[in-house]
């Protein structure tokens, strides 16, 4: 039998930390595979973590090629429009 939904379960899963002392990292609500990306200064996190009595779980190794992430688009600078098919070629 499947486990129900609970909201009280929150976790963390921080995703890197940055020279310039932010913290990204995953946040998720029931369940640690729904998850939002977010990032704070060091000690927001560690208080926003208090605050959510969050379980912090173990980074992940994302060597799938699918496991794609916002981040990681705004680094390569894609835009929407930057669309590299074109049907009219």
């Amino acid at each position: 039998m499947a486990e129900q939904f609970d909201p009280s379960r929150k976790f963390v899963r921080v995703t890197s930390r940055r020279a310039d002392g932010f913290v990204e990292f995953d946040f998720a609500v029931g369940e640690p595979e729904v998850f939002a990306e977010m990032m704070l200064p060091e000690h927001a996190f560690i208080e926003f973590c208090e605050a959510q009595r969050a379980q912090v779980l173990d980074p992940q190794e994302e060597t799938e090629a699918w496991m794609w992430r916002l981040r990681e688009a705004s680094r390569q600078g894609y835009r929407a429009d930057n669309n590299t098919s074109d049907s009219s070629e």
